[in-house]
């Protein structure tokens, strides 16, 4: 059975493969029902070497519709209560910004990983929620919320903004004695794409933070936007800026396609045993 510690061995970098229990995930090629594709999908993503599998149910890409915490409750359960089912020992990250939706998939299912892209500001209660329930916790940074993200771009400096964000609750969660936290510096979220490739190049400054980096850019905008493409058509240039996040200090990469991103991997763990 994995536990929290894998997290802290980054000797390799970990891939997080993304399962949207959604009907309005922003990539139509990850939208499944909770039935045998899921399983498929789950399947396919274990053998081609995923470390963590990352479930939502409740859609955060630019201008989601809006759901209430029982309905993500009911998509997280359904399709967990199938895939744990037949998968039982996988490594369970909840993408969810609600401490009542952490604690409910926690308490139910023994969930390891709360994936907050809310990084705390969607509910006031989640970090006293992660210290008390004692799960490894991703700490995202963004503005507003799914809604209205998109507007909230304005700047006087992103890379020291975010960086400090990140920082002051880092530094919070330790005091409340949450051991576990991965920092997330939430490309696409309240950034624009010039925005998001500045934060790449300077990712290697957040290794200050000693914490894991988790990068997350699978398919989004800050990549479709400079190829003139659509998500689906951005796998190849998904594995350009996940290679550049890996060369630049990311520890774990979220994605849609495992296998290119554990290809991306083996490459440049290659490259770096001749660049020490």
């Amino acid at each position: 059975m994995h536990n929290n510690q894998l997290l802290f061995d980054t000797e390799i970098p970990l891939v997080m493969g993304i399962i949207n229990l959604t009907p309005d995930s922003f990539y139509y090629g990850n939208r499944f029902a909770a039935d045998e594709k899921l399983l498929a999908k789950i399947e396919n993503m274990l053998d081609n070497g995923a470390d963590i599998i990352d479930f939502g149910g409740y859609s955060t890409r630019p201008g989601a519709e809006f759901i209430n915490s029982d309905e993500e409750i009911e998509r997280l359960t359904a399709g967990l209560e199938i895939v744990l089912k037949k998968f039982p020992d996988i490594l369970v990250s909840i993408d969810t910004f609600r401490a009542d939706v952490a604690e409910n998939m926690v308490k139910k299912f023994g969930v390891k990983i709360i994936n907050d892209i809310g990084g705390g500001t969607l509910d006031s209660k989640m970090f006293d929620t992660i210290a008390k329930l004692k799960v490894a916790y991703i700490l995202m940074h963004t503005r507003g919320n799914p809604q209205n993200m998109k507007f909230l771009t304005d700047y006087q400096n992103v890379t020291t903004e975010v960086f400090d964000f990140l920082q002051k609750n880092i530094a919070q969660l330790r005091n409340l004695g949450v051991e576990n936290i991965i920092a997330d510096l939430g490309f696409g979220f309240a950034k624009n794409t010039e925005q998001n490739y500045e934060l790449l190049a300077n990712l290697p400054l957040f290794k200050e933070l000693n914490v894991p980096l988790l990068v997350g850019v699978s398919r989004k905008s800050m990549i479709s936007n400079i190829l003139k493409t659509e998500p689906a058509d951005s796998l190849n240039g998904t594995t350009v800026v996940n290679t550049i996040a890996l060369i630049n200090g990311a520890n774990i990469l979220r994605v849609h396609d495992v296998k290119e991103a554990r290809q991306a991997i083996a490459i440049y763990l290659r490259y770096k045993n001749y660049n020490n």
